[in-house]
This record gives C-alpha cells, sequence and structure tokens, in this order.
C-alpha cells in the first residue's frame, strides 16, 4: 500500500462520510475542528454548508432528514459550539430523527482539564441521544462513523454523538483508510418482526371490532409505510387519525382520515378514540397531548400497540396487545393473517360507527367567523393550500401557527410536514426549511412561522442568501406569543404576563437589509394576492408579514385534566 492510500483523520472523516454517501454537512468552523475544514477545502464530494449558529445546523441537517429520510450530518467545534446544539438534538431524539453529530474536542491530553473551550458533550447529550462515542485513535474513524450511521438510522431512529478529539484529526498522522459497512453491534439487534401470537391475537381483535380505530404516529411516516397503512385503513374500512407528527402516513384527503387527535385535533378523532372499543396504534407513543388525562383515556377499548421500541410500549397507556416490530413488516403480518383467515374488503363494515362519527364531523369543529377588516390565521394557511395545491413541502414553528398549520393544510403525502412535535422547539421551523430546499431545490417550500420564533433563529437569512435559498416565510404576526397568552387568555383570567411582543422589528426591512424580499400584508382583501405572489417568485427569498388576528384563538382545545374528547369547541361552548 503506498502513502498515498494513507490518510489523516480529519481526511479519514470527510472520506468515511463520502463513503457513507453524505451530500452535505452543516456546521460552523472552530478551534478544534480547523483540520477537518482544511480536510473539507481539499475534497469536493461532501458539501459544507455554513449556518449562523449551531442550533440552526441541527435544525437544518433535521429538516434535510425529515424530507429526505437520509441522516443529517452536524458538525461542532468544542465548547460553546457543540452546547449550541444541544437544543438541536433533543429535538431530534423526541421525534426519533436519524441525525450524527460531529463533535470536535479539545485534545486527549487536556480532556477533563478544563481547557479553553472544552465541554463535556458526551455527558452533556447523553439522556438525548440514541447513542455516543469517544472516538480515541485515527484508526477507528471510519468504523465509527459506520455504526454511528447505523445506530441513529436502525431500531427507533434518533441522534448519535461522536467526539473527535483535536489530537486524533492531526494532518501529520496518516493511516490506511478501511471501513465496514454492515458493521455488528453485540446486544443491538432490533427486533423487526411481529411476535406470531401477538399478530393472531390482533387480528382476532380487529375483526371482531364493532368500534375500531387506526391511530397512526410518525413512525408511519419515518419508516415509508403509507402505503401500507392505507391498505389495512381500506381493508378494515376503519377510521384513521393521525398525530402532529404521523400527518400524511395517509392523506388528509382520504375518506377514511377522520383528523388529526389530540389537544387541538378534530372533535371527531378524540370522540371516536374515546368511544371505541379497539385501538390499533401504529408508530405512536401516547403523547400526553393525545392522551390528556391518562387515567380517563379510552377505558373501554383494547389497545393493540406496535412499535420498533419495546420501551415505548405500556409507557403511559397500558397496551393489551404489545407487539414489537417495524410498523410495516407488521401491518404486513396482520394483511396476511386476514387473507388466511379469508377476511374480505367491505363497505359496510363498521356502518353504524361510521354513522355515529359522520354525526360528530357533521359538528365541523374546525369552522371559524370570518371579519371584514381582520386577517384570521385559518385563512392565511387555507390560501398557501389553495396556491400550492398541497403540494409543498411546510415547515412550521412552534405554537399557534403550527396548530392552524396541522388543522387547515390537509397532508396528502409523507415527509411534506416538518414540525418540532416532541420537544416543541420555537425556532426550528425556518433552518428546517432551509435544509428542504438543499435537498429539494426546485420544490416550493413554505415555512409558517410567528412573530417570536422566527427571532429565535433570523440570522440564517444570511445563510439563505449565501447559498441561494429561496423559501418562502409566511409569518402570522399577531404581536405577541400567541399559544401563551390563549393559555393566559383561557386559564390565567386574562393576565397577559410577558406575552406580549412590546419591540417587534419591521420584517419586511429586515428581510429586505438581508438581500431578500419583504411584504407586509395587513387587510384581508391583499392575502390572496400576496400569497400568489409570494409563490411566484422561485428565485428568490420571499419574507410575508401577515398581520393576523391578534385574539384568534386555536379551537378546538382539549380541557385540562379531562378525557381525551372533552374539549372547548368554540370560546364558552364545550363538546
Amino acid at each position: 500500500m503506498s502513502t498515498q492510500d494513507h490518510y489523516c483523520g480529519a481526511q479519514l472523516l470527510t472520506k468515511s462520510l463520502a463513503e457513507l454517501n453524505v451530500e452535505f454537512i452543516f456546521g460552523y468552523p472552530g478551534g478544534s475542528v480547523l483540520d477537518i475544514y482544511d480536510a473539507i477545502f481539499q475534497q469536493d464530494k461532501v458539501s459544507h454548508i455554513l449556518v449562523r449558529h449551531e442550533q440552526a445546523a441541527t435544525h437544518m441537517a433535521d429538516g434535510y432528514t425529515r424530507a429526505t429520510g437520509k441522516t443529517g450530518v452536524v458538525l461542532a467545534t468544542s465548547g460553546p459550539g457543540n452546547t449550541n446544539c444541544v437544543t438541536g438534538i433533543a429535538n431530534a431524539y423526541m421525534d426519533s430523527i436519524p441525525m450524527v453529530v460531529l463533535a470536535g474536542q479539545v485534545p486527549s491530553n487536556l480532556i477533563g482539564g478544563d481547557a479553553f473551550q472544552e465541554t463535556d458533550i458526551v455527558g452533556c447529550s447523553r439522556p438525548i441521544v440514541k447513542h455516543s462515542f469517544n472516538c480515541r485513535d485515527v484508526n477507528e474513524i471510519p468504523n465509527v462513523l459506520a455504526k454511528a450511521f447505523y445506530l441513529a438510522e436502525t431500531g427507533r431512529p434518533g441522534p448519535v454523538v461522536i467526539e473527535l478529539p483535536k489530537d486524533i484529526l492531526n494532518p501529520n498522522v496518516k493511516v490506511p483508510f478501511h471501513m465496514d459497512k454492515t458493521p455488528h453491534i453485540r446486544s443491538y439487534s432490533p427486533t423487526v418482526k411481529g411476535h406470531g401470537k401477538q399478530i393472531r391475537k390482533a387480528v382476532e381483535s380487529l375483526v371482531n371490532a364493532e368500534r375500531l380505530v387506526i391511530y397512526s404516529g410518525g413512525g408511519i411516516v419515518l419508516s415509508d409505510c403509507s402505503d401500507t397503512l392505507t391498505e389495512l385503513v381500506e381493508r378494515l374500512n376503519a377510521p384513521c387519525t393521525n398525530t402532529l407528527m404521523g400527518l400524511g402516513g395517509i392523506s388528509g384527503l382520504h375518506p377514511n382520515f377522520i383528523g388529526m387527535l389530540g389537544m387541538h385535533g378534530s372533535v371527531e378523532a378524540n370522540k371516536a378514540m374515546a368511544n371505541a372499543d379497539v385501538i390499533l396504534a401504529l408508530g405512536a407513543r401516547f403523547d400526553d397531548r393525545v392522551t390528556n388525562k391518562v387515567e380517563k383515556f379510552c377505558p373501554n377499548a383494547t389497545i393493540i400497540h406496535v412499535d420498533i421500541d419495546p420501551t415505548s410500549i405500556s409507557k403511559t397507556v397500558n397496551a393489551h396487545i404489545p407487539i414489537v416490530g417495524y410498523a410495516d413488516t407488521v401491518m404486513k403480518q396482520i394483511l396476511a393473517k386476514l387473507d388466511a383467515i379469508g377476511h374480505q374488503p367491505n363497505s359496510d363494515n363498521f356502518a353504524h360507527w361510521w354513522q355515529q362519527i359522520e354525526q360528530w364531523r357533521a359538528l365541523n369543529s374546525f369552522s371559524y367567523q370570518t371579519d371584514a377588516e381582520k386577517i384570521k390565521p385559518q385563512q392565511v394557511v387555507e390560501a398557501i393550500y389553495k396556491h400550492t395545491q398541497g403540494d409543498a413541502y411546510i415547515t412550521s414553528d412552534v405554537g399557534q401557527h403550527q396548530m392552524f398549520a396541522a388543522q387547515y393544510y390537509p397532508f396528502k403525502e409523507p415527509r411534506k410536514w416538518i414540525n418540532s412535535g416532541g420537544l416543541g422547539t420555537m425556532g426550528f421551523g425556518f433552518p428546517a426549511a432551509m435544509g428542504v430546499k438543499l435537498a429539494f431545490p426546485e420544490a416550493d417550500v413554505v415555512c409558517i412561522t410567528g412573530d417570536g420564533s422566527i427571532q429565535m433563529n433570523i440570522q440564517e437569512l444570511s445563510t439563505c442568501l449565501q447559498y441561494n435559498l429561496p423559501v418562502v416565510i409566511v409569518s402570522l404576526n399577531n404581536r405577541s406569543l400567541g399559544m401563551v397568552r390563549q393559555w393566559q387568555d383561557m386559564l390565567y383570567d386574562g393576565r397577559h404576563s410577558s406575552s406580549y411582543m412590546e419591540s417587534l422589528p419591521d420584517f419586511v426591512k429586515l428581510a429586505e437589509a438581508y438581500g431578500h424580499v419583504g411584504l407586509r400584508v395587513d387587510h384581508p382583501d391583499q392575502l390572496d394576492d400576496a400569497i400568489k405572489q409570494a409563490l411566484s417568485m422561485k428565485n428568490r427569498l420571499v419574507f410575508v408579514d401577515v398581520l393576523v388576528d391578534e385574539t384568534e384563538h386555536v379551537y378546538p382545545m382539549q380541557m385540562r385534566f379531562g378525557a381525551i374528547d372533552d374539549m372547548w369547541l368554540r370560546k364558552g361552548e364545550k363538546v
């Protein structure tokens, strides 16, 4: 082997990423990782995207991953560079997003000595990662990378941190490249197939159910098995509801879809769940924003819970029939068993149950009052849907605008709805949209945000100019922290403690200062044309600042400490 086949640690890193088909690294340079940046400069297979804050790097990688299914990669320097990533790592962990974070570290001989820009990132991130590696030998780098990707992507996906001390990246120490792309990790072997006995019990419950609901979550989207879910729903003629993370798992236009469930879900979804006798939960984890008070959750239902992560089953709600396995595999096992027992599709299945659901649906729980002078936030989302025909990638931040987007934009396909479900991270939506745009430069990518959330990573307007990322930002500007204000209205007698944004910038001028296009909309008559105009400017980032009715609340809304279907339908009106 010639010396040309030898590489320093930083070169091994970039070569390993290329071998693993990584397209982009999202990061920010610093002293501990400058050798990596030099190696990146000297190759052309992996592109680096320079963000303005490391938190945005993690959200860009996250958005890229949610849209493509490919693992996002983040590069940060030691100390504050790494700690700035912690929120994004936690966000990925909560929503089971595969991510690999390359965390620079001070030289090995200085670790533990409070060296300049030293932080124990492995210790800091331990509760919010799937696994961590302390890489201490240059020869380990390729196989550590391969193992990190394998762990991040298999089983229940999640973020993996690799700590890289500066000395193992030394450009003067060169070794051969060797990578095992099919790593074996002792004691790690995710269960793929559901247990046969449990499948039989599940099918018996499904065919004997009188009031069945299929409840699907983000696991359906992340494992790309929407077609199988749709086949199973149609085979059983069952009503299907999605979690916030699962929207798009079945088309929002499908007749069997009864809307999102949970805190701001549809009345028909929450009522159906509350009155079901059998619930088939697929890739969902019974989050508290779904269950409301657990002790009152669906007391008469037999719960079949399918999840790749055995620790998620019966964590909050007891599963009567637990099934560990990949959602796609288990659904196909159920379909095969239905075939084996001669079960046939029947449009009359659950006729009485569907009649009851239609009565709940007739309450039209997403209706709202328009106003001749004030723009309602729901109108904005409906206008975006009208002009994108539901084909855009929609990212959101966190707050009222997130719920309005989930309620009023029917997602027809998986991976088109990109939002922070579990952690609820304000500042996520804009960089996530940038990650999506990098992956799909020809697609419409719209970030629905609010005046509070957008300010948490607004510095990335600069990154968008540098890399020509023409996303459309639509801010539902209600001059307040809308969801906080809503809770203060409903639960704190209207005492608006620190929820009012008294010194908002001029977002139009701010966008223009960064070299982009800014539009302001302050009357309902302007809305339609402004959204159409923004989407027509394919090569420019457009920031649409929409002044919406600041008093509008998100309804329906579950009542605190109630059952899943104890809801406010509208202000002063309970279901």
